[in-house]
This record gives C-alpha cells, structure tokens and sequence, in this order.
C-alpha cells in the first residue's frame, strides 16, 4: 500500500484506501441527491437543456442573420456600382424595351384565329398502346 502527503498538512500520510472510500461515499451521497432531492435529478437538467437550448439557438439565429446582412452588403455594392456604370455609358447602351400585356395580347391575338380552328382528338395513353399491339 502507497502512502501519500496532501499539500493541505504536509505532515499528515494519507492511505490510497482513504481516498478510495472517500470517492466511493462521495459518489454514494451524490447518488442520494437524486432520490432525496428529485428536482436535482429532474428539474436541473430539464432547466439547463432549456436556457443553453435557447442560448444556442439564440446564437445560431445571429449567425443567420450576419450570412443575410452580408449577402445584402454585396447586393447593395453590385447596384451601387452598376450606378456607376450607367453613369459612364456601358449600362445605358442597354435599354430593354418596356412590354405591356395589352401589346402581347394583341400580337397574339393577330397571330392567331379564334374564328377558323378544327378538333383534333389527343390520344389517350391507353389508347397508343393498343394501336401499336
């Protein structure tokens, strides 16, 4: 058996069975906490889960939120240089010509006759397969 001096009395010999019965009633009593004191063995963790759950979750909504304010910094530097562009020439060589529905409708509507059409049956997909057996 070894014999050990603690740093608190230098003078004292501790035993390695001292400190091994000393562990194992520590250990007993803690285990009593839980049937003594039922709040210790449920409530604490339920508790805990909650706050560092929020806590957590708290700080991954923050990182979300820095990805999105990043992502509209840039959306904001590519208008505002695109400003810049169209303000020296390359971007206004470019103009799209503005389309209202009522042109479309009416293209459409020259292009097609809703007068003179004819019936055309679609087959049904049973249909082809007993015409090709």
């Amino acid at each position: 058996m070894t014999t050990e001096t603690t740093m608190e009395h230098p003078n004292k010999k501790v035993s390695l069975a001292d400190t091994t019965a000393r562990i194992g009633r520590s250990a007993s009593e803690f285990k009593r906490w839980g049937r003594k004191y039922p709040f210790v063995r449920y409530g604490l963790p339920l508790i805990s889960l909650t706050v560092f759950g929020a806590v957590g979750l708290g700080h991954l909504l923050q990182g979300s939120k820095d990805v999105a304010k990043v992502k509209d910094e840039q959306e904001w530097e590519i208008i505002e240089t695109r400003k810049a562009l169209s303000r020296t020439g390359p971007v206004e060589l470019y103009k799209p010509k503005k389309i209202s529905l009522e042109d479309e409708l009416k293209a459409l509507q020259e292009k097609l006759d809703m007068n003179n059409y004819e019936y055309k049956k679609i087959p049904r997909p049973n249909e082809s397969k007993a015409s090709e057996n």
